[in-house]
């Protein structure tokens, strides 16, 4: 048992170690998650600078609209992505969330490069992106249902839940 402080500087640099503790604690929970989120914004800048260097060549007004359009597409289902990849990784396990997020992000990649030629290159990536969103929004889904389960029936299937996840987001490779 610790002797509570005599002063208020104890207070405060046990209060300070507290809140250290706890950082640390919330930080090791989403630490993967953060990693694939900056490298999301990574590739959002990229998407913006090809976007750029494309506006400035007025050569082709085609290519322009491609990329211009391929980089909105992307952007239009970006805050879906980080929502469900957050709330999967929070609600149910990071790890698999974070893979099945750099899968997607490959996949958006393959989409913004398939659209800059034929469109019909980008539906690969397009399909794939959507079977990882998919599978991202069964990872929330059953999150939410097992801290229902906890909190009005006292049942915890996390860890099984965890295992399955786990072994299926392998499965995200399959093409």
């Amino acid at each position: 048992r610790v002797a509570p402080p005599r002063n208020s500087y104890g207070v405060l640099c046990l209060a300070f170690s507290t809140i250290s503790v706890m950082l640390s604690v919330v930080v090791e929970h989403i630490f993967l998650l953060v990693i694939v989120t900056l490298i999301s914004v990574l590739q959002n800048a990229f998407f913006a600078t090809k976007v750029e260097r494309e506006g400035k060549e007025h050569n082709n007004k085609t290519a322009f609209e491609r990329v211009s359009c391929a980089n909105r597409n992307c952007m239009d289902s970006y805050p879906t992505f980080l929502a469900v990849m957050w709330c999967a990784g929070l609600c149910l396990n990071q790890a698999p969330a974070a893979f099945a997020g750099i899968i997607y992000l490959v996949a958006r990649q393959k989409y913004f490069v398939g659209y800059m030629g034929q469109t019909s290159q980008s539906t690969p990536g397009y399909l794939f992106g959507k079977r990882v969103l998919a599978f991202l929004i069964l990872m929330c889904i059953v999150g939410i249902f097992n801290y229902l389960l906890v909190r009005y029936f006292g049942s915890d299937y996390k860890d099984t839940m965890e295992m399955i996840t786990n072994a299926a987001s392998a499965l995200l490779l399959i093409p």
